[in-house]
């Protein structure tokens, strides 16, 4: 449980950060990537538990998928790096599940963004500015990544049994 609370910590901070400043840090991204190994190496699991062939797997599934989208412009670099760290630290169910609530948070946002954005007060529209419909072409990812891995960790319990 702790370590989960961690990832959730780490990805909130990404989530923070690329809102603010439309990028985030390699002490983040890398940060986490290394200390991610580490613990791999160090306690043979991932950080969630899962064999290191599971990490290995995540890993290798987190650069397929993200990889093109970074060719094409749609991703950062840094949004590359966050998904591989998180697939090293966790497994290829927690990573496809992060993935694809990922892409239904996003979804929904550039459906709902433009009817909500008029409602929000002005200090939350200059917090989010990154977020407005109007940046629609290049939105930070994080924090529907950080969505993507809340509704993974919450689903997750539902499909081990």
């Amino acid at each position: 449980m702790i370590h989960s609370l961690i990832v959730f910590a780490w990805l909130a901070l990404c989530a923070v950060q690329d809102t603010r400043q439309r990028q985030i840090a390699n002490r983040l991204t890398l940060g986490g990537f290394v200390l991610a190994l580490v613990y791999l190496v160090w306690s043979g699991s991932t950080w969630l538990g899962a064999t290191p062939a599971e990490g290995a797997w995540a890993f290798a599934l987190a650069v397929v998928f993200t990889l093109p989208g970074y060719a094409l412009g749609r991703l950062g670099a840094a949004d590359v790096k966050l998904l591989a760290a998180l697939g090293l630290a966790s497994n290829c169910t927690y990573l496809l599940g992060t993935f694809v609530g990922a892409g239904l948070a996003s979804a929904v946002w550039l459906l709902l963004a433009p009817k909500l954005w008029p409602l929000m007060n002005q200090g939350l529209r200059n917090a989010l500015e990154y977020l407005g419909p109007h940046q629609s072409k290049k939105q930070p990812f994080a924090p529907f990544l950080l969505v993507g891995f809340t509704l993974a960790w919450l689903w997750n319990p539902l499909i081990a049994t």
